[in-house]
C-alpha cells in the first residue's frame, strides 16, 4: 500500500480537483509532481504559493494514514483505476482520488441524486421518503450528501427500500459528521458506500460542501431538488448538474413556503418538473428498470371502513386541525378521534403537534 503514499498526500494539501488533475497530466504521476521543483511547478502553470504548498513536507503522507484507512476498511480508488466510477470520471474537475469505505458496484451507474434543505417540512420528509423509496426499489441507487433534512431521509428510505444509496461527504470519510448520522453512515457501508475526496481526519469546513456537492451530481444521471430556499446548497449542486451535463429535476411545493423557493425557480428555468418517480425514470429513459428484490415499494392499499375512507377524503397534505374535521365531517368528536387513529394505525394518516392531521399515501 505505500504506493498510495503520494495519492494521500495529494487529497491532503487542499488544492483544487482541477489544478491538481492539470498538474499529474504534466508530470505524469504525483511521485513526479512531489520530485520537482517550485520552477518546475510554475512553469506548469501553478502559482508562486500553489508550488510551495504542494512541496511544502507538511503534507507528507505516513503509515498512520494507512494503518486507519486498513483498520476502517477504507479503500484509495485513484482516477485512472478501473473501479473509478465512469459517470464521475467524466466531469470536468474529477477528484484525483476518492475515499470509499462500502462497495462501488457497476449498477451504481444508474444513479439519481435527491437533495434539499437541512430544515424540511412533513411535505418535504413525505417526498424525500416516497421519491427514494421508489427508485430503490427500481434498481436505481440514491445519492446524496448524508447532512441532515432530505439528504438523511433520502438515504434511509432507499436503504428500507432494499436498495443502494452512495453518501458524498465533505470531510474526512472517518469523521462523523453530522453525528447523529453516524449509525446510518454505518448502514449505508453496508448497502452502498461513503465517498469522499478529502483525507482522513479532515474536518468539516465549509467550503469543503459546495465542492462535495459536484461529486453529488457527478455520480449521477441526474438531480432532484426538493425543497430548497432562494440561498441553498442543494441549488449548487442543481448548477454543478446542469454544467456536467446532467438532468435536473425539481419537486414543486406550496408557494407560501421559503422552502419552496430553489425548486420553483429551478422549474422556471427549465428543470424537469416531478410529481412521481414515473417522471424521473421517463426522463432518464429508464423505465424498462425492474423493481429489484421483488420489493413492492408502496403496499397495497388497506381496507377502509365507510366513515373511514369519508374521513381521509378530507385530509390531503396541509395539516387539518381535528376540529375543523368534526365540523367538515357532521360526525361525533369521539367518533372523528377513533376514525382518525384508525387511519393513523392503517399508516394513511398522520397526526402533527398541535392536534392536526395529514393524509401520508393515496388508499
Amino acid at each position: 500500500m505505500d504506493e498510495l503514499l503520494p495519492w494521500i498526500r495529494l487529497t491532503k494539501i487542499g488544492a483544487s480537483a482541477l489544478r491538481v488533475n492539470r498538474l499529474l497530466d504534466h508530470f505524469g504521476s504525483p511521485e513526479a509532481l512531489f520530485a520537482s521543483s517550485p520552477s518546475d511547478l510554475r512553469a506548469a502553470g501553478c502559482p508562486a504559493a500553489a508550488a510551495e504548498r504542494f512541496l511544502d513536507p507538511i503534507y507528507e503522507a505516513n503509515r498512520r494514514d494507512l494503518e486507519l484507512m486498513e483498520r476502517l476498511q477504507v479503500r484509495l480508488i485513484r482516477r485512472g483505476d478501473g473501479d473509478y466510477p465512469e459517470l464521475l470520471r467524466e466531469i470536468p474537475d474529477p477528484p484525483p482520488a476518492l475515499y470509499v469505505r462500502g462497495t462501488l458496484l457497476p449498477e451504481d451507474r444508474k444513479a439519481v441524486a435527491l437533495v434539499g434543505t437541512r430544515r424540511t417540512s412533513d411535505y418535504g420528509r413525505r417526498m424525500a421518503e416516497r421519491l427514494a423509496g421508489e427508485l430503490a426499489g427500481a434498481g436505481i441507487t440514491v445519492v446524496s450528501g448524508l447532512a441532515k433534512g432530505i439528504d438523511t431521509v433520502a438515504h434511509h428510505a432507499a436503504l428500507r427500500a432494499g436498495g443502494r444509496t452512495l453518501a458524498c461527504l465533505g470531510c474526512g470519510i472517518d469523521v462523523a459528521y453530522p453525528y447523529e448520522n453516524r449509525a446510518l453512515a454505518e448502514a449505508i457501508v453496508k448497502n452502498g458506500a461513503l465517498i469522499s475526496e478529502y483525507a482522513m481526519n479532515t474536518p468539516p469546513d465549509a467550503w469543503h460542501f459546495p465542492s462535495r456537492n459536484r461529486v453529488v451530481s457527478g455520480l449521477s444521471l441526474g438531480v432532484i431538488v426538493l425543497e430548497a430556499p432562494a440561498r441553498s446548497g442543494a441549488l449548487i449542486t442543481a448548477v454543478c448538474a446542469a454544467d456536467q451535463n446532467r438532468e435536473v429535476f425539481a419537486v414543486p411545493g406550496n408557494v407560501d413556503n421559503p422552502r419552496s423557493a430553489g425548486p420553483h425557480a429551478l422549474i422556471k428555468d427549465g428543470a424537469k418538473l416531478v410529481e412521481s418517480v414515473e417522471d424521473i425514470l421517463e426522463e432518464l429513459r429508464l423505465n424498462e428498470v425492474q423493481p429489484s428484490l421483488g420489493l413492492d415499494v408502496e403496499p397495497a392499499p388497506p381496507e377502509l371502513s365507510p366513515e373511514e375512507d369519508s374521513l381521509l377524503r378530507l385530509l390531503g397534505s396541509d395539516p387539518q386541525p381535528v376540529d375543523d374535521l368534526i365540523i367538515e365531517s357532521s360526525l361525533p368528536a369521539s367518533q372523528v378521534n377513533a376514525t382518525l387513529l384508525m387511519l393513523e394505525m392503517k399508516g394513511v394518516a398522520r397526526r402533527l403537534p398541535g392536534n392536526a392531521y395529514i393524509r401520508t399515501r393515496r388508499a
